[in-house]
Formats: C-alpha cells, sequence, structure tokens
C-alpha cells in the first residue's frame, strides 16, 4: 500500500471501472437495478475468466495466475 495522499493503490480499479464502463454500462440501457447489477456481474466474470489481454501475454486473467502457480 502506499502512503496517504498517494493515488497509486487506486490505478488498477480506476482502470477496470473504466473499461467496464466503455465496454458494458455505455452500451446498454438497464431498465432495473438488478439489471445493471447482473450485467456487472456477468461482466467481471468474462473480464476475469473469458477477456484475453495483451499484457498477459493474450491469457485471461485467471489463466495468467494459473499459469504462474
Amino acid at each position: 500500500m502506499s502512503r496517504v495522499g498517494k493515488c497509486i493503490d487506486n490505478g488498477p480499479m480506476e482502470s477496470f471501472w473504466g473499461t467496464l464502463k466503455c465496454e458494458k454500462y455505455d452500451l446498454h440501457k438497464y431498465e432495473t437495478f438488478e439489471d445493471l447489477r447482473k450485467a456487472i456481474d456477468e461482466y467481471i466474470f468474462f473480464y476475469n475468466h473469458q477477456r484475453y489481454q495483451e499484457k498477459l501475454n493474450g491469457l485471461s486473467p485467471i489463466e495468467y495466475r494459473t499459469k504462474a502457480a
């Protein structure tokens, strides 16, 4: 963890929420909070298990962690 007043810890989560908004939230209109919640849950599963990322050598985060272990 960084020191108080340093924003380096927020970087990864800010990046994730920005990606979620661009790839999921901004592309759809949700009628209810439950629809939005379900869509976010589905996106988090997709992001971790199926979305291949160049910075992880073309693997999903779960595949990358499994391979590293």
